[in-house]
């Protein structure tokens, strides 16, 4: 018997790009990998024009009319009190209904984990969601993982810790590491530097890294984010997204200064036709499109966050990480881990969820 499907709820209309973007990643999704399945949200009659014209996508999709669209202006709350017409909500219902395994979505942010918080809820013991993204770097498996880079501004020392669990989590099963190494973002390796949180979180992940299986290495400052100090990076969502968003511009600027850079006389022209294929060995290394894509974490279900700007590449990228996931069962695995882990807690060090909480 073959392998069953893997079957992915894709928001087509949260992008910058428009559907036609989102289409178009799915089909060259489809033609590298022919055991996906799409669910696709939003208008039927566009949506149902667009996919006719991939030939990849026939007979892989199965489209769900949805009017509404969340733009990228739109509150969260406004969202979570009238979004139930977006594709945003039916994407997430999706996975929430098991119908798929992994939502994508290249949406609004905070609608999209306010949502994603309300429809799935999180796991138990889980105080905020984080969003984990893989950061190209030195080490041998080509990427570190970062957490949290978005997904909510404050973090105390017990967040902090969480999101080393998850990131070690989803470094076993994005990565393949059986035992990664987790550094604590800060503004310098001594271990007198920084905020009281971070003191304290120093302690509750080193005193866990034996009990979770991993290395905490202590500190690590923003040089080691691309480094090889690490595998898993720790770090708020204000830190972590201004890193992300730095880390992303840094990339294109280089990619525009190489391009004068070659174009400046003819002689150096010359020197780029002879550099051809170390260059775009150098793109695809740098290139943000390709490792595209945020995974929230600490939810009953996956959710794949693509960048709003992305283009084909990009949401290809994105439906790669979402199956790899899929495929490992990854969102299971989280949950079992993070569950072994507070069941071995102390009381007085466990975080106390309620179903009241709602996200801020």
């Amino acid at each position: 018997m073959g392998q069953a499907p893997i079957v992915l709820s894709i928001d087509a209309m949260g992008g910058d790009q428009g559907p036609e973007a989102v289409v178009s990643g799915m089909s060259r999704s489809a033609k590298a990998n022919p055991d996906i399945r799409f669910l696709v949200h939003g208008p039927e009659k566009k949506l149902t024009k667009l996919i006719e014209r991939k030939k990849a996508l026939a007979g892989r999709c199965e489209i769900r009319d949805a009017s509404g669209v969340v733009s990228m202006e739109d509150k969260p709350s406004h969202i979570m009190r009238h979004g139930q017409d977006t594709s945003m909500w039916a994407a997430i219902d999706a996975v929430r209904d098991k119908e798929a395994t992994v939502a994508v979505s290249c949406g609004n942010t905070g609608a999209l984990m306010a949502l994603s918080m309300i429809r799935l809820r999180k796991l138990p013991g889980v105080n905020r969601p984080a969003i984990a993204i893989l950061w190209p770097s030195r080490n041998p498996q080509g990427f570190n993982v970062m957490l949290d880079v978005g997904a909510d501004i404050r973090a105390d020392a017990q967040d902090l810790l969480q999101y080393a669990l998850m990131g070690v989590s989803y470094a076993r099963n994005g990565l393949q590491l059986d035992r990664p190494r987790v550094g604590l973002l800060n503004v310098g390796t001594e271990e007198h530097k920084g905020k009281a949180e971070l003191k304290e979180a120093h302690e509750l992940i080193g005193g866990m890294a034996d009990r979770a299986q991993f290395d905490f290495v202590g500190f690590v400052e923003g040089g080691d984010i691309p480094g090889e100090a690490c595998d898993v990076i720790v770090t708020d969502g204000f830190t972590g997204n201004i890193a992300l968003k730095t880390g992303e511009g840094t990339a294109s600027l280089i990619g525009d200064r190489l391009k004068e850079a070659f174009a400046y006389s003819p002689l150096s022209r010359l020197a780029s036709l002879l550099a051809l294929t170390s260059l775009r060995r150098l793109k695809k290394k740098i290139d943000p499109r390709r490792v595209n894509g945020g995974v929230f974490l600490g939810l009953n279900g996956t959710v794949v966050k693509s960048h709003g700007a992305a283009d084909a590449t990009g949401v290809s990228a994105a439906i790669k990480l979402a199956v790899q996931l899929a495929q490992s069962g990854f969102s299971d695995r989280l949950a079992a881990r993070l569950a072994s882990i507070t069941d071995a807690m102390p009381d007085t060090e466990k975080t106390i969820m309620t179903d009241e909480e709602s996200p801020k």
